[in-house]
């Protein structure tokens, strides 16, 4: 039995190979992703009317997205091939990778109202510029609760609830109020 004189190099440069695992796995993870987004985006709007809500949801996608990307290419250049004594290939990967998270949604901001009347007063409501806004009305009053300003509208029924989820885009002070009573419930506050 011969041998020959030019054994196989080492490692994953032989011709024909494929891809590692972890490239297909980047791979499946990147459609993945944007699989998401594309489902997100052709979602729609909210019930509000407005598509705010589906572009900051696609924005948060996105950022997901990039995460993931970011934790598998860490993962990918922690990776280490060695060849065992048969000639076989092994992997190992260390998981050293750090995921950053999004940004964390401000809390709901509650308005409660009471006999047709802000429980407490007419408060002001602030939100930061940029801010994920989710601004919540209780009403003892079936009425329509209009945001000036962003122009958002929803109905809420007599012992019902809504919440408007929107991107506070516009700086400025907006009245919130029960429209077909003309009564002012709140103060929406958008600070730079």
């Amino acid at each position: 039995m011969s041998t020959p004189e030019n054994p196989p190099p080492a490692g994953g440069d032989e011709p024909g190979r494929g891809m590692s695992g972890v490239q297909r796995a980047s791979i499946v993870l990147g459609a993945l992703a944007v699989l998401l987004i594309v489902f997100v985006v052709l979602r729609g709007g909210d019930d509000s009317g407005s598509d705010s809500s589906s572009s900051s949801t696609a924005t948060q996608t996105t950022a997901a997205a990039q995460n993931t990307a970011q934790s598998t290419s860490t993962a990918e250049s922690t990776q280490s091939t060695t060849t065992d004594d048969s000639g076989s290939e092994t992997g190992s990967t260390s998981d050293d990778s750090t995921s950053t998270s999004a940004p964390a949604v401000p809390a709901s901001q509650t308005i409660d109202v009471v006999n047709g009347q802000p429980q407490g007063g007419v408060k002001t409501v602030s939100f930061k510029k940029n801010d994920q806004a989710v601004l919540k009305v209780n009403s003892d009053t079936a009425d329509e609760i209009h945001v000036h300003g962003y122009d958002l509208m929803k109905d809420v029924e007599k012992g019902g609830s809504v919440t408007f989820t929107f991107k506070a885009t516009i700086e400025g002070r907006f009245e919130v109020e029960l429209e077909n009573a003309g009564t002012q419930i709140a103060n929406l506050e958008v600070t730079p």
